[in-house]
């Protein structure tokens, strides 16, 4: 199928790319229960939260869940999880770490 705006195949997923252009997302670790550590990433707008979690579960190689458009990953991943999300089409600029 095509697009009715673009023309384009819809396969190509461009206005996913469009859509993570500007999102400000915050990447950050938290220590939880029993001294486990949890990386908690949330900002995002209009995108598919699950699709971009199952990225980084698989890449990571790690558990975790989303809900309410935050994603929480099992161990302490925030530099690794910032480039997983660089390297989906998400600007380094706008992804703060703490």
């Amino acid at each position: 199928m095509r697009d009715p705006k673009t023309g384009l195949p819809e396969e190509l997923g461009v206005w996913d790319e469009i859509s993570y252009v500007g999102q400000k997302i915050r990447v950050r670790s938290d220590k939880r229960r029993y001294g486990k550590y949890v990386t908690i990433v949330d900002g995002f707008q209009n995108v598919d939260v699950n699709k971009i979690a199952k990225e980084l579960k698989t890449k990571l190689a790690c558990g975790g869940t989303s809900k309410n458009n935050i994603i929480e990953l099992q161990g302490e991943h925030v530099n690794r999880a910032k480039n997983v999300l660089h390297d989906l089409g998400f600007s380094e600029d706008m992804i703060e770490t703490a």
